[in-house]
């Protein structure tokens, strides 16, 4: 499959089947993450991977009782190592280097025929609790992987006339 098809086709997945996530497959979802572009290659992210039933369910409670989170197989929990670092832009690098490998994950996970949900409804300090995260890092998303139980429909999208300027801003 082209990649343009895969960001056409992708969809936020909120039901799980009971079906584990082959090995194999996780083992390229996790590649993709690792070969993502990150300020000066620095790679400052933990990705803490969960399958224990106990601890997802725990993990659910701390992302508002989200039941999805629970029933998906496998948790992905992104975990910022440098949060206080700021580019020259002035925006943290965690939060460009997390989305730009997070990316890789949710595009690779549909290839692998596997549903993504970037969760940012959650207790920070909950999830560090069950994980044993210290304080000093940073939780970017809970992020449940596993086969989808629904087909959800395709969101509307802007077209591109409305989100696209040429050589100068315009609104």
């Amino acid at each position: 499959m082209r990649l343009i098809d895969i960001i056409r086709e992708r969809r936020s997945v909120r039901a799980y089947k009971d079906q584990p996530v082959p090995e194999d497959a996780l083992a390229r979802i996790l590649e993709a993450a690792r070969l993502a572009p990150s300020a000066r290659n620095r790679q400052q992210w933990k990705f803490v991977v969960v399958r224990d039933p106990e601890k997802r369910r725990k993990l659910a409670e701390a992302a508002g009782s989200q039941e999805f989170v629970a029933e998906a197989p496998v948790l992905i929990v992104a975990v910022a190592l440098d949060p206080e670092r700021v580019m020259t832009c002035g925006l943290p690098t965690y939060t460009v280097d997390l989305s730009i490998a997070l990316t890789h994950i949710i595009l690779a996970a549909w290839d692998e025929g596997l549903g993504t949900c970037w969760t940012g409804s959650f207790q920070p300090e909950g999830v560090k609790r069950v994980l044993g995260i210290p304080d000093k890092y940073k939780v970017v998303t809970v992020m449940p992987l596993g086969y989808a139980a629904d087909s959800p429909q395709p969101k509307e999208r802007k077209p591109l006339e409305e989100i696209v300027c040429y050589e100068e801003f315009s609104e």
